[in-house]
């Protein structure tokens, strides 16, 4: 089955979808539910929320979540090394570049952090500009602010 439901945190809006016993998607209020998802809470979507309430409550710094990665190993292995950010710390894309051992691909990196699937979880919120700045995020950049903050807060 693949489910999904919406639900409102302290910061966002956010859908939560569920495929094949994993969390499949986490996304932003503005974004369309994943095509052939019902409208339906599951316990592992519940779980989902328990999380993230924690998280945003700076109570919670690591999510323990069966997850579902969908690209090609490109983009899987941007997604994974995106997770290995440690919570209240940020890195470049040419950083996470490096980190994949394709050091001239910081561009491909972006392209693929912007086409996260798995918001917050996979915490794209973390990759910023190699000059510090705050660039580009499917929530907005007001929220990634809001949620670096909250995790230098939390740290």
């Amino acid at each position: 089955m693949k489910n999904y439901s919406i639900y409102k945190f302290k910061f966002c809006t956010l859908g939560i979808a569920e495929s094949k016993g994993a969390i499949s998607h986490v996304f932003f209020e503005n974004a369309e539910p994943p095509k052939g998802f019902e409208k339906y809470e599951t316990p592992l979507i519940k779980e989902a929320v328990r999380q993230l309430k924690e998280y945003f409550d700076k109570k919670l710094k690591i999510f323990d979540l069966p997850i579902s990665f969908h690209g090609t190993a490109f983009k899987v292995k941007v997604w994974e090394t995106i997770s290995t950010i440690p919570y209240g710390e940020t890195r470049s894309y040419g950083e996470i570049a490096a980190m994949i051992n394709n050091p001239k691909a910081s561009q491909a990196v972006g392209r693929v952090n912007h086409m996260n699937q798995l918001a917050i979880i996979v915490p794209c919120h973390r990759v910023i500009g190699h000059d510090g700045s705050l660039v580009g995020y499917a929530g907005g950049l007001e929220l990634k602010q809001k949620l670096l903050n909250l995790e230098k807060a939390a740290k």
